[in-house]
């Protein structure tokens, strides 16, 4: 737990993505390599590391979540397909990145990479982006 970006909310996690908010079990974060627009984190509210460890109440209350930015997403920024990727090997903490992909843009019909870093955001964007979602979501 002590290195973990979603316990520690450490520089390295600031680096990566934006909190934009909690969820009912969960805390939703921006990423912030931005090569698939809209794409976010859902970080379970616990240090767990496989998502069978979840208590059931829990893991019921986290797929909801999962869903609701699913279908936010989807609202926001219309894309073709949303992958939803959740590996934790090397990062042992449950949480799932949810990527917006387009037919014929970067990506599509494959798998998503980690962080690809090509496409930042200014800080005006990355808040309007956070807005956005933040508004969708009602939180």
């Amino acid at each position: 737990m002590e290195n973990c970006l979603y316990c520690q909310r450490n520089r390295t996690q600031k680096e990566l993505m934006i909190e934009i908010g909690d969820l009912s079990v969960s805390t939703l974060f921006l990423f912030r390599e931005q090569s698939h627009p809209g794409r976010c984190v859902l970080a379970y509210k616990e240090h767990v590391n496989e998502l069978f460890e979840i208590p059931e109440a829990d893991y019921c209350a986290y797929m909801k979540d999962l869903r609701r930015v699913g279908e936010a997403l989807k609202r926001l920024f219309k894309p073709t397909k949303i992958n939803f990727g959740a590996y934790s090997d090397t990062l042992k903490h449950t949480h799932w990145h949810i990527v917006p992909k387009y037919e014929g843009e970067f990506e599509f019909g494959g798998v998503f990479e980690m962080n690809p870093k090509k496409n930042y955001l200014d800080e005006a964007d990355y808040a309007e982006r956070v807005e956005r979602i933040k508004k969708e979501l009602e939180i």
